[in-house]
């Protein structure tokens, strides 16, 4: 039938996957990161073989140059795949993209426009289309937004308690974030379940170096964790997550912080990395291992979040039937994931220690026969979803 070319463009990386329209099988993945600098590092994988290289790529229409030439090289040869479309993410789509969008003028002006929501994504994302769209002119190009599948939040879980009239002005609201994957885990968790979407209530906890939660009942989400922007909620890699707002006006009076460097320290320089010095949970159980008491602290700061966001969204959802880990740390971290749970066997909560220690790459139940909730591990897919929202808009 064709394919879909999924490209997602950040501030210093291009990663790229040819998707099968019919099969959904990926014919190729691929990821140039470090772009600007001296060397970028490049890898391009197909058909099991994986072929890396470091070339100077000093920007991101060098880096799609690369691909595609790469493409012609390596193959599959892009005019024998018979690209139906690009498909491309977008971290913040705002009220603009409510769902899969065709790219023409306005949209790539609505993503300008939204930048400011999302400082260190949107221009790269933007970079990306108009790049891909130079290139690849004969094709539609289509947005996929992080925001959308958060776009129907109920109005309370939404609205912050800001004076209205500013909210309304500034835009100020919870988007959400990571929508792509909470959307396709969601879905997948039901259907290997043999359950339809609509009849299951689920927590979707998806654990990165960003990291979210969503409370998902009947296939629509009804809260989740990040807000205006991917600060708020859990605590990330490098990033706060929940804090007291009075935190910025304490170190920009006392410690006299400009708010670009308050900017900095919440979403750079803080999370994991700022307790422990790290961000790679593997190292930080090596440093816990060796005794470090400030990663071990900074486990337990991660894991009380999780905790509490998992009991809040139990309580919103009211009947609790699933929960799903995924991405990097969700996927492969059974530390995490037994930590987060633990002590809410009470609540039908179960973690079963010789399930959850096993690795693969399908979806899997991690919790003992007959538990009342379901605790399941489901590797994310965005490309594959953006994929499939890409080619229903066209």
């Amino acid at each position: 039938m064709g394919s879909v070319l999924v490209l997602n463009s950040g501030s210093s990386s291009l990663k790229y996957q040819l998707v099968d329209a019919d099969s959904e099988v990926a014919l190729a993945t691929g990821l140039i990161d470090r772009v600007g600098e001296d060397l970028s590092n490049v890898k391009h994988e197909v058909g099991g073989e994986k072929t890396t290289r470091q070339l100077p790529i000093p920007d991101h229409a060098a880096a799609l140059r690369t691909v595609l030439a790469l493409f012609e090289e390596l193959g599959p040869r892009l005019q024998d795949a018979g690209i139906l479309a690009v498909g491309h993410r977008v971290v913040h789509g705002g009220t603009a993209f409510l769902k899969a969008t065709v790219v023409d003028e306005a949209a790539e002006a609505a993503v300008e426009a939204l930048s400011p929501l999302a400082p260190l994504h949107n221009p790269a994302n933007l970079t990306g289309i108009r790049v891909a769209r130079q290139l690849l002119p004969q094709v539609p190009h289509v947005i996929v937004a992080d925001t959308a599948f958060f776009t129907d939040l109920p109005e309370e879980a939404a609205t912050y308690a800001l004076e209205k009239e500013i909210a309304e002005k500034y835009q100020v609201r919870r988007y959400g974030a990571h929508g792509t994957s909470h959307r396709f885990v969601s879905r997948t968790a039901a259907a290997f379940l043999g359950r339809d979407v609509e009849a299951v209530n689920q927590i979707v906890l998806h654990l990165g170096n960003g990291a979210s939660a969503s409370a998902v009942r009947g296939g629509r989400a009804i809260d989740t964790s990040m807000g205006l922007t991917p600060l708020e909620g859990l605590v990330m890699g490098t990033r706060t997550g929940d804090i007291d707002p009075a935190v910025a006006f304490h170190l920009h009076r006392n410690a006299g912080l400009s708010i670009d460097q308050i900017d900095v320290l919440f979403n750079r320089q803080s999370g994991v990395k700022g307790l422990s010095g790290v961000t790679d949970m593997r190292e930080l159980h090596e440093l816990i291992a060796s005794g470090d008491a400030d990663a071990k602290r900074a486990l337990g700061v991660y894991l009380l979040r999780l905790k509490k966001y998992v009991g809040s969204y139990h309580a919103e959802l009211g009947r609790l039937d699933v929960i799903s880990f995924t991405a990097g740390i969700g996927e492969n971290d059974d530390i995490v994931r037994a930590g987060a749970l633990a002590g809410l066997e009470g609540w039908g909560i179960h973690v079963d220690p010789d399930r959850n220690a096993v690795r693969g790459g399908e979806p899997r139940v991690i919790s003992p026969d007959g538990a009342p909730v379901t605790v399941l591990v489901v590797p994310t897919n965005e490309e594959l979803e953006i994929t499939r929202q890409t080619l229903a808009v066209i």
